[in-house]
């Protein structure tokens, strides 16, 4: 036994609660890493309509979900098609509405409102009708509290909590931290994973790193 099918949909048998999100995404905009999972009692499989906002494929912004990542109900990404214009006096969206209104249109506007692509590190976990905003990055086994907004890089393994999030405090000290990602037991063979869950789900960092090396 290595875990759950990491191709299933739905990976609790029986319930509908929770789905894998790499396997109820459509768009060639997302990506997500094996079980990384969604919980929503209200349809989970709908993922990539109800918790990607504003993604428009001709801005090419990429959300990129790493491994083994935790996702609470109503989360949101708000992407960067979400972004009006700034540069002159009006920020209303007169072009997409069309019939004369696009014309004149500075080919780049949409270009240059890009804040980049969205990244979600591994074993990152968001609470509960959280949001995060266009082009940010958190790293890998972080926390981002229920309802936080967050407008800036969370680093790794802190926890972001607040509206606009700020790290309110690091899990780890820096170099456990370090040690951690050097070790980057997400991107182990599950079957190694599998092997070694009492020390991926401990504190014991030296027992860690010598399953690493096993």
């Amino acid at each position: 036994m290595h875990g759950p099918d990491p191709k299933a949909c739905f990976p609790f048998p029986g319930a509908d609660h929770t789905v894998f999100i790499k396997n109820v995404i459509t768009a060639s905009t997302i990506e997500a890493g094996d079980y990384s999972y969604y919980n929503d009692p209200d349809n989970p499989e709908r993922f990539q309509e109800k918790c990607v906002r504003y993604h428009f494929d001709f801005l090419d912004d990429k959300l990129i979900i790493g491994r083994f990542c935790a996702f609470a109900a109503g989360v949101q990404f708000i992407m960067n098609g979400a972004n009006h214009a700034l540069n002159g006096f009006s920020t209303y969206p007169f072009e997409i509405f069309q019939n004369g209104w696009e014309k004149d249109l500075t080919p780049d506007i949409y270009a240059n409102l890009s804040r980049g692509d969205t990244i979600i590190g591994h074993d990152v976990w968001i609470g509960t009708d959280a949001t995060i905003l266009p082009g940010v990055t958190i790293g890998s086994g972080a926390i981002v509290g229920s309802k936080a907004v967050v407008g800036s890089d969370v680093p790794p393994y802190a926890i972001a909590a607040g509206n606009p999030a700020r790290p309110v405090k690091r899990r780890f000290d820096d170099r456990t931290v370090e040690r951690l990602l050097e070790i980057a037991w997400w991107d182990w063979p599950i079957e190694k994973v599998t092997r070694h869950l009492p020390e991926i789900r401990g504190a014991d960092i030296e027992a860690l790193e010598k399953a690493a090396k096993s």
